[in-house]
């Protein structure tokens, strides 16, 4: 048998990213389920998670390469491939086609949870940015998807991911969580790495830092002139 490669296969900036939006998501259903005062830190995670999202879209184009979109979209023959189990080993050097399926899931829902949270109102403690720029029909629908439908996809795909994690740990005996902190895969092919220097993370800096300004952005648009 040959001798398994060290790959680097996530690059810092997404390694970052995946664990800043996993305490994110936590903050958010906390923030959620106490709401009170907390619901003001519910507001600023939630432009939090929006800055981190347009950053992710943004770095799954010119990010390294296992952590662009490109390397891990899929297909049905891909799929099919990987369920006989005769997949190259560069369809599951990142994300799996079933893990690549789970991670579109979680970034389009957790897109629709930030985009009905900005235009949300419950009357009480809480109101998004955008509330004032759509008629009280919009704000009354994204309310109860947000508090309802939204919450509950996002947290059974939440769910998803860690049974799956648990599974390829328990089962299959392959951690996908330390890959996730130091980056690098054992696998049984020479792939090529991402790329993961200073210029690469200088250009993510900078990525999130317009993202970042956008979040904000879309926070000042709440604040009422005069007030």
């Amino acid at each position: 048998m040959s001798q398994p490669h060290t790959v680097r296969i996530w690059d810092l900036p997404t390694r970052l990213f995946h664990w800043c939006l996993a305490a994110s998501v936590v903050g958010l259903v906390v923030t959620a389920k106490i709401g009170g005062n907390l619901m003001e830190w519910h507001l600023r995670l939630g432009h939090l998670v929006l800055a981190l999202l347009v950053f992710r879209l943004v770095w799954g184009l010119v990010g390294g390469r296992w952590s662009r979109f490109t390397s891990f979209w899929v297909s049905p023959a891909r799929v099919w491939r990987y369920l006989r189990g005769n997949a190259p080993v560069s369809d599951s050097a990142g994300h799996t086609p079933l893990g690549a399926l789970s991670v579109f899931g979680l970034l389009a829902v957790l897109a629709a949870q930030v985009a009905t949270g900005l235009i949300s109102d419950d009357e009480i403690a809480f109101a998004g940015p955008l509330t004032r720029f759509v008629s009280s029909q919009w704000v009354g629908q994204a309310t109860s998807y947000h508090k309802e439908i939204g919450q509950y996809l996002l947290l059974g795909l939440v769910a998803l991911h860690v049974l799956a994690i648990a599974f390829y740990v328990g089962i299959k005996r392959q951690s996908l969580v330390m890959p996730m902190v130091h980056g690098d895969k054992r696998i049984a092919e020479p792939l090529a790495p991402s790329r993961d220097d200073a210029l690469s993370r200088a250009m993510a800096a900078l990525v999130l830092t317009a993202s970042g300004a956008l979040a904000w952005w879309v926070w000042t648009l709440g604040v009422v002139p005069g007030f």
